[in-house]
């Protein structure tokens, strides 16, 4: 039975007037929002709109070229020239960070970190997070970082040992130090996270499932400004075609699982057993590893059960600590090693300062003692930090205090900025790291004394560690931080007493894409991705 005429032009009207209603809203949040008063960039795509100019402007220096045009406030347009906030201002950052669920992540970037991750302290938010932080807060405690300080530093002499060995021939080796210290920071994190080998320094192993599907799940990321994964977010149909990447995460992703329950089970009867005897309290556990921490504080007595981790939750956090755990330090070190062969009289202060502790195995009160060894950890993650914008987005109309006025398109001063449901704000980490304003002309030169006096206006920087936000801050700051920091100590302690360091390859050459962790590559290669190549020299005191 066909559509009679009066039918036909209902459903036609209908179809007429909801598509005119999408296109009232998309015309309001692109064009009539309060936003287009800000200042910003002209767009160079209806697609694109400026993505694609920042990712193909090295280092991510565009926004700092923006922010000198345009002020502390403006707007750029996201994909389909939806427009986006950005703000160096520290009161409008920190009111953002410290309201993570007024401003929580993208839902795009949400749902790709909970098939990346499962649903781990990095993917959870709210009252899960706040449930899930609870329990995984002591085990990032003072003192159970300074019991893994021992493991930092015995896989940092695993390094030390296999460069001293290549370099024994010829009296000094070039090494892509970027791939070297990656394998490194792997392996720690396995021993010190859950107890688990990787083996990934050494070459005459065979890889183990875990590391293949570890670089299953992070090593093939697509590039942060790419489509693909926003059009599988906006058409959840898509991921029904088997491209490799989707393929690829899913089999990763149900190894890591597979295993990572295995290893809370085997964490679980151990515990047990050790507990037959007598009942648990938390003062009562003490432990190694992260995950063995973890188990056994969540099967404390005093835990109500409410408060609990499930052995599923438990499992999710495996992951994360293997993202978490992993990238920040890699790509940090590398930096540091770039930094010093840039500089070779901080190098060799450095140096010194490192061979006025006697011991090879020194412990975490130590490593923290060393002012100089702090503060070129500090300028480093000043410089090159791992994440270099934040993106969050309002899941209400709200108003962002500012801590100065700023003046709009037409002339007048507004002393807040007002954003609606839906609209995202841009932390731009590194813009603020790099800002003339705080740190001085010399803002983008790495000069660890500045942190012997640190600037003033750094202060305000609403980070959870070192007047940076490079750990983030508010609710949603890095939980590890402290594992991060101690970690890169030692590693810098062992392969700088140990070795000098010098640039293989011009300076030039070197260069860090907008990418999601921020590893250096070549301008001359590439195709082969992220490196860094040093000549390493074994080290003979004078």
């Amino acid at each position: 039975m066909g559509l009679t005429t009066p039918t036909l032009g209902v459903i036609l009207l209908t179809a007429f007037l909801y598509g005119a209603w999408r296109f009232y809203g998309f015309l309001h949040i692109v064009y009539l929002t309060p936003l287009s008063d800000l200042p910003g960039p002209p767009s160079s795509s209806w697609v694109y709109g400026n993505m694609r100019d920042i990712a193909a402007v090295d280092e991510n220096l565009l926004p700092d070229t923006w922010f000198m045009r345009y002020g502390k406030n403006l707007i750029d347009r996201e994909f389909f020239m939806r427009p986006r906030v950005w703000s160096l201002d520290t009161r409008a950052i920190q009111h953002v960070l410290s309201h993570p669920n007024d401003f929580p992540r993208t839902d795009e970037l949400q749902r790709s970190l909970r098939d990346l991750l499962g649903a781990g302290l990095l993917s959870v938010w709210g009252e899960e997070h706040r449930r899930q932080r609870r329990i995984l807060n002591p085990a990032f405690g003072p003192a159970q970082i300074r019991d893994l300080t021992h493991i930092f530093v015995e896989k940092a002499n695993e390094l030390r040992e296999y460069w001293t060995d290549a370099a024994a021939r010829s009296g000094s080796v070039r090494v892509n130090v970027n791939d070297d210290l990656s394998k490194l920071t792997l392996d720690i994190i396995g021993q010190a996270g859950f107890g688990y080998d990787f083996n990934a320094m050494n070459p005459e192993e065979k890889p183990n499932e875990l590391y293949l599907a570890f670089k299953g799940l992070f090593m093939t990321n697509p590039p942060i400004f790419a489509l693909m994964p926003i059009l599988l977010f906006w058409f959840p149909i898509l991921k029904r075609i088997p491209m490799h990447r989707t393929v690829t995460v899913k089999h990763a992703s149900e190894t890591v699982h597979r295993i990572g329950a295995q290893l809370v089970a085997q964490r679980k009867t151990a515990i047990l057993r050790e507990a037959s005897e007598k009942h648990l309290k938390r003062e009562d556990l003490p432990g190694r590893d992260l995950l063995t921490l973890l188990v056994r504080a969540n099967m404390a007595e005093d835990i109500p059960e409410s408060q609990r981790l499930s052995d599923e939750d438990v499992v999710n956090q495996i992951p994360t600590f293997l993202l978490a755990g992993h990238e920040t330090t890699s790509a940090a070190s590398t930096w540091v090693l770039y930094s010093l062969s840039r500089y070779p009289q901080a190098q060799q202060k450095l140096r010194e300062e490192l061979f006025s502790i006697q011991s090879d195995s020194p412990t975490m009160d130590e490593l923290s003692a060393l002012p100089y060894l702090d503060a070129v950890v500090t300028e480093t993650l000043r410089l090159h930090s791992p994440t270099a914008m934040l993106v969050r987005v309002a899941a209400k109309d709200d108003v962002i205090p500012l801590s100065e006025p700023f003046t709009d398109r037409h002339g007048k001063m507004h002393s807040e900025i007002r954003v609606t449901k839906g609209q995202k704000f841009v932390v731009p980490v590194m813009a603020l790291h790099r800002s003339a304003e705080i740190w001085g002309e010399d803002a983008r030169e790495f000069r660890p004394e500045r942190w012997q006096q640190p600037p003033e206006g750094s202060s305000a920087i609403p980070g959870v560690w070192g007047r940076l936000l490079t750990f983030i801050g508010g609710p949603r700051s890095c939980i590890g931080y402290r594992f991060a920091v101690v970690e890169l100590k030692a590693i810098l302690f062992t392969l700088v007493r140990a070795f000098e360091f010098e640039l293989a390859v011009p300076v030039d050459d070197i260069v860090v894409k907008t990418t999601h962790t921020g590893h250096p590559s070549l301008r001359s290669e590439p195709e082969k991705g992220y490196q860094l190549p040093l000549i390493i020299r074994p080290y003979k005191a004078a």
